[in-house]
């Protein structure tokens, strides 16, 4: 530190031989970091935080965390099968591990589909058609029936072997979920009212189909149906059993998380939420419970379900949209996510959160909650053990509704996809190629790229990454990129190419190999880049009155004290200093003075000088008035110069430390100046008595300058001054003023002294009697 403030003090002029004492050590290292800070580099760093700047949908193999790092982390291939419906609401596993149940809309139909983990494939087909438009909730049972909820009418459907064989019409509008307590008993959560009943199922298979609601208690409870539990919120969205019994449900749309016992009963609030919905529930054999919250300002709801009597409208389906392979467009959501964690023995805790995407579906990797959401296909992850929020590969689907883990393959997962309509599989144990992509990165201006810089690379090497950039000079995400260009490692840890230019640039890292590895990370980075330089700009020219100076204040001596104000803003707060000490001088009379003010910037913060010129009308030669000043004003003598319109100019240069060879110039034509000693002209002058009146006129003519105005002095120490012309416009070298005054103001006055002026301050005068 100590041999870089002797070198730094060298730069500014000082004779330092050998190493500075150490008692000037603190003293000058102040008053060097105040000199550094306040010129700024002319190349920019723009650092790359890939947790903000890679969006879900452009990772591959790799992941995203909340401090900023690349790490490893799954593969999600979208399969490439006919959709089983147009809406897929819901996925359920079954006895068979490699069959699914889905609950699908707009038909009401259960499929069920079979999943080739080998092929990555999936085939599907109807397993009933039922009369409600929308399926919310499918559950699989152990004797291979299934039962279904729907809406909007809430109708509970027990299925066999592709056949109804019961239906019973509930007295609400939609079945959102259902929990199977054993072989016999399943819990189904219903909305508008929000209650959970309980359902025999020996029973209920034996109650037949039911063409009307039933509201009757005894009705219900013939046909296997009886109130396990009520809230006074309108919609009961989940249900889950904690290890001891007891029940657990979420709501909307106030989102409060509720416990009931194993027997039901009256619920417990474990929680209370506002303008929310509990999207998933996910207990642990501890008796820990993650949630996972959606709250919407907009609406109180999420965009799980469509409308039926209190829900959102059903998204666009791809016939909407005109094609079956890209998402439909959709309002971006403006609420937020959040995943709680309820220790079975503590308060709750929130574990990550995230603006503009919505949670639908939680899942336990390991150590990871893996977070199923959109409306942009999001899949994100929460690590338990480390305790950072992470971002996978996503889906081009705007909705991801559901997630179930492959029986037989650990690490796999089916992830339901809706808008556009299918399935994919989330693994994470694929090998093959890694690669993230940023989205747009704004450089500010166009710039020349330079090197992207990694902080540090965890186990790996550069060898086993490769890096390309893409420019754009626009900001549309699709149109108008260049192509990708590859980088190259240089031997100082850099990756660089040449001539790269523009406004906006994208980064793309690959990994070779296994390189994705469990403990592979990769650093923030940082790109750097140089600005395209631009001139300077005069913003104001000011040629003030001829005959005035200027007592300038100096600058204050600097504060021994640095502030990390100071630090981080140094230009706007020296310049603001320098111009308000600057705004305080002191303008005074002085004769043949001339000031001439501007405001000269460059907008990319480069120092430059300024050379202000005259030329009078007529020469060829330009007269450097000021050349190459730090200052933006001039006061000179005019009295050497002869009388006549002097053209002038402003030339401002770019000054080190921009490269010599880089530095701009400009030439800016301003005002002209006009240089006049000479008195007006006086053509006539009269001082008549005009009835109870004296009258003064006086006509004149000047060669240069504007007239300005008559002073006019009686002998008998009356003064007036006449600043109108006769014609009431001021607008001439040629003019006539007049002056009327009483002859009782002047009656013992025997004569006038009349005086013309001009706008540079020359006067010409008469004396007059009448």
């Amino acid at each position: 530190m100590q041999n870089s403030v002797v070198s730094f003090l060298r730069k500014l002029g000082f004779r330092v031989n050998g190493a500075a004492p150490k008692r000037l050590l603190i003293p000058l290292l102040v008053f060097a970091v105040a000199a550094e800070a306040s010129a700024d580099p002319l190349s920019k760093r723009t650092d790359i935080d890939f947790f903000r700047d890679v969006p879900s949908r452009n990772l591959k193999g790799l992941a995203t965390r909340s401090d900023g790092r690349l790490v490893s982390g799954p593969t999600l291939t979208e399969i490439a099968a006919p959709a089983p419906a147009e809406l897929l609401w819901c996925l359920d596993p079954t006895s068979d591990p490699h069959k699914f149940l889905l609950g699908t809309g707009p038909e009401g139909r259960v499929v069920e589909v079979t999943f080739n983990a080998t092929d990555s494939a999936y085939t599907a087909r109807d397993l009933a058609k039922l009369d409600d438009p929308q399926v919310f909730a499918v559950k699989a049972l152990a004797d291979g029936s299934v039962l279904a909820g729907t809406s909007p009418k809430g109708a509970l459907y027990l299925i066999r072997d592709g056949k109804t064989v019961s239906r019973v019409l509930l007295p609400v509008d939609s079945i959102f979920d259902l929990l199977a307590i054993d072989d016999h008993t399943v819990l189904a959560a219903t909305g508008n009212p929000g209650r959970i009943y309980r359902i025999d199922v020996r029973k209920f298979a034996s109650a037949g189909i039911s063409p009307a609601k039933i509201s009757d208690p005894k009705e219900l409870a013939d046909r296997g149906i009886t109130l396990f539990g009520e809230i006074r919120d309108r919609n009961v969205r989940r249900l889950a059993a904690f290890p001891d019994g007891r029940i657990v449900a979420g709501s909307s749309p106030r989102g409060n998380i509720y416990t009931f016992p194993a027997a039901g009963g009256a619920p417990f609030i474990l929680q209370e939420n506002h303008e929310a919905e509990v999207t998933d529930l996910l207990p642990q054999p501890n008796g820990d419970l993650y949630a996972s919250i959606v709250f919407s300002t907009s609406s109180g709801e999420s965009r799980v379900a469509p409308h039926g009597t209190d829900s959102n409208p059903p998204a666009k389906t791809h016939e909407d949209a005109g094609s079956a392979t890209a998402p439909v467009p959709a309002d971006r959501f403006a609420g937020r996510s959040t995943v709680v964690w309820f220790p079975a023995n503590g308060y709750p805790e929130t574990l990550t959160s995230r603006g503009g995407v919505a949670f639908y579906r939680l899942l336990r990797h390991d150590n990871t909650l893996v977070i199923a959401g959109g409306d942009t296909g999001d899949l994100l992850g929460f690590d338990l053990k480390a305790r950072f929020s992470l971002t996978y590969a996503g889906s081009t689907s705007a909705q991801l509704n559901g997630i179930a883990p492959l029986t037989g393959s650990p690490g796999r997962f089916v992830v339901l996809r809706n808008n556009v309509p299918g399935l994919a599989l989330l693994d994470f144990n694929a090998a093959g190629p890694r690669e993230a992509v940023t989205r747009r990165i704004d450089l500010g201006l166009p710039s020349l790229l330079g090197a992207v810089r990694f902080n540090r690379l965890r186990n790996l090497t550069g060898s086993q990454l490769s890096l390309e950039a893409r420019v754009s000079n626009g900001s549309d995400e699709v149109e108008g990129w260049g192509p990708w260009t590859p980088l190259k490692l240089d031997p100082d840890g850099g990756w660089r190419a040449a001539n790269l230019r523009g406004r906006y640039a994208r980064i793309r890292i690959s990994v070779a190999g296994q390189s994705g590895q469990a403990g592979a990370e990769l650093d923030r980075a940082a790109l750097f880049s140089l600005p395209q330089d631009r001139r300077p700009q005069l913003q104001d020219f000011r040629v003030l009155s001829p005959g005035f100076g200027l007592v300038v204040v100096p600058d204050q001596t600097p504060s021994p004290i640095v502030t990390l104000n100071q630090l981080l803003q140094p230009s706007s707060h020296d310049d603001d200093k320098h111009k308000n000490a600057f705004m305080s001088s002191q303008v005074i009379p002085q004769p043949g003075a001339q000031v001439v003010l501007w405001t000269m910037v460059d907008p990319d913060g480069d120092n430059f000088t300024t050379t202000f010129s005259i030329r009078r009308d007529g020469d060829k030669v330009w007269t450097d008035v000021v050349a190459n000043t730090h200052d933006q004003y001039v006061q000179f003598d005019t009295t050497y110069l002869p009388d006549g319109v002097y053209f002038t100019r402003l030339v401002a240069k770019e000054t080190a430390p921009r490269p010599a060879a880089e530095r701009l110039s400009q030439t800016f034509e301003t005002d002209d100046l006009v240089i006049d000693h000479t008195p007006p002209a006086i053509l006539d002058a009269t001082a008549r008595r005009v009835g109870d009146s004296v009258v003064v006129t006086m006509h004149g003519r000047d060669a240069l300058s504007l007239l300005d105005n008559m002073d006019v002095t009686f002998n008998n120490n009356v003064h007036e001054t006449v600043e109108q012309p006769v014609d009431g416009i001021r607008d001439g070298r040629e003019e006539t003023f007049e002056l009327e005054v009483p002859l009782a103001r002047v009656s013992n006055a025997t004569s006038v002294e009349v005086t013309l002026y001009d706008a540079a301050g020359n006067g010409a005068t008469r004396r007059l009697t009448w």
